[in-house]
């Protein structure tokens, strides 16, 4: 039975996820700041014995550290860096420093160490993946709109991640790209978006399934088409 690891499985694109990896039988491993204040995640792990959620703060390096220690001999074939914040104040004039590092923190730095920590939990699996959410609007070719300057830096930093660990774990074996969900009816993403969650996750899983090397290093949609960096 294969493993997966998500990160920020409180609501959104997390849950789902744990939702469809939980029905297809996989091993599911998910982490939320507070499972006590995450509802459906936890009901879900009680009603399913094949998930198991762990508390974590993404922006505490300390803790990704203990939670990478805690599993410690565990193969996880796919890691997804989904944990990701967007600031009140983003447009030009509007947005603070604070805000800024914050959501830096939290959608570039963190993702940088969960590979870091992780990356000998994935290498020794089966199948080796570690996808991280990025976003068209981290796309720099394709930023034709401007604004949501602290998001759009994040995620073009997200990609640059994904790109290198791609470089630096292609030796082992590791697969790592970067994904764009599509503008999903979420918390973040609003009712008006384009699709529903569970359409995006299901052609999420369906991508990552059919990953081999020559996708490593590459920003791919929810449907498998390329985006440019």
């Amino acid at each position: 039975m294969p493993t997966v690891l998500i990160t920020g499985v409180n609501r959104g694109l997390g849950l789902e996820f744990i939702r469809q990896y939980a029905a297809a039988g996989w091993t599911v491993l998910g982490t939320c700041r507070d499972p006590d204040s995450a509802g459906e995640a936890r009901e879900l792990a009680a009603a399913a014995p094949n998930v198991t959620l762990y508390k974590l703060d993404v922006g505490d390096a300390g803790a990704i550290a203990a939670l990478a220690d805690t599993l410690r001999g565990v193969a996880i074939d796919v890691l997804i860096l989904n944990a990701g914040i967007m600031a009140e104040r983003t447009g030009l004039g509007t947005f603070k420093a604070e805000d800024f590092r914050h959501v830096m923190n939290i959608n570039v730095v963190a993702p940088a160490l969960f590979i870091q920590a992780f990356a000998d939990h994935v290498a020794a699996s089966e199948r080796k993946i570690i996808v991280g959410m990025g976003s068209t609007l981290g796309s720099i070719a394709g930023n034709n709109s401007g604004g949501l300057y602290s998001y759009r830096s994040s995620k073009a930093g997200l990609h640059a991640i994904m790109k290198t660990a791609s470089i630096d774990l292609k030796d082992r074996g590791v697969i790592a790209i970067a994904m764009h969900p599509g503008w999903v009816v979420t918390d973040m993403g609003g009712n008006s978006a384009d699709i529903q969650t569970e359409e995006s996750i299901a052609g999420m899983m369906a991508v990552i399934d059919t990953l081999g090397p020559d996708h490593s290093g590459r920003l791919l949609t929810y449907a498998g088409e390329e985006l440019p960096w």
